[in-house]
């Protein structure tokens, strides 16, 4: 008997509750129930008790309580009724329709729009930043001979940021990454490994 769900559609999981002497029926012997459950779904399912899910949830609302605090700059009142609203991404904030904020009894249509600015203002921020930290590490791959700029930007956002990440991958690892055929991908890797034979 499940308790309660909790899908998270980004990682394609779910959260399943059971009571604590339901929970070795549900995970079965040595967990072949819940894999056979995740494999005829296709989600990946947690199986935890209600105090495991009530732990995991305190948890979560209070990073997201940070999160708001510090990125809406707004104080903990304000945050926790976001959290207590179901608000836990700057996104939602951002982007939920209007009236749908509006039906918080405790927020006026100042106070909802200062917010949902303040959310848009934060995901920019940090969609510049992380465009310079790319753009930054794409530099480094651009001195190589054969790489362009859209593939190394596409690169950089995958976190290989120097020539010297590219050069410790494997040609599949890189065809896959990069979408790009085996022989581009093997000369590559051969002009970003040339420092190491130029050391011997």
């Amino acid at each position: 008997e499940v308790s309660s769900i909790v899908v998270d559609e980004d990682k394609h999981s779910m959260d399943v509750v059971v009571d604590e002497e339901q929970l070795a029926m549900a995970i079965g012997r040595g967990g072949q129930n819940v894999r056979l459950a995740s494999e005829l779904t296709g989600w990946e399912l947690n199986i935890m008790s209600r105090e495991a899910a009530d732990e995991k949830q305190s948890n979560e609302s209070g990073k997201t309580l940070a999160l708001f605090i510090e990125k809406l700059d707004v104080d903990e009142e304000v945050a926790q009724i976001l959290v207590d609203e179901g608000f836990s991404t700057l996104e939602e904030v951002a982007y939920v329709p209007l009236n749908e904020m509006l039906e918080i009894e405790a927020f006026d249509e100042d106070l909802v729009n200062e917010l949902r600015n303040r959310a848009r203002n934060a995901l920019l921020t940090a969609a510049i930043v992380g465009e310079e930290q790319v753009e930054a590490s794409a530099g480094d791959l651009l001195s190589l001979d054969g790489m362009d700029a859209e593939t190394a930007r596409l690169l950089a956002s995958k976190g290989v940021h120097t020539t010297e990440d590219l050069a410790e991958l494997a040609v599949d690892e890189l065809t896959e990454m990069a979408a790009m055929d085996d022989e581009r991908a093997k000369l590559l890797i051969m002009a970003a490994r040339a420092p190491w034979f130029a050391q011997g």
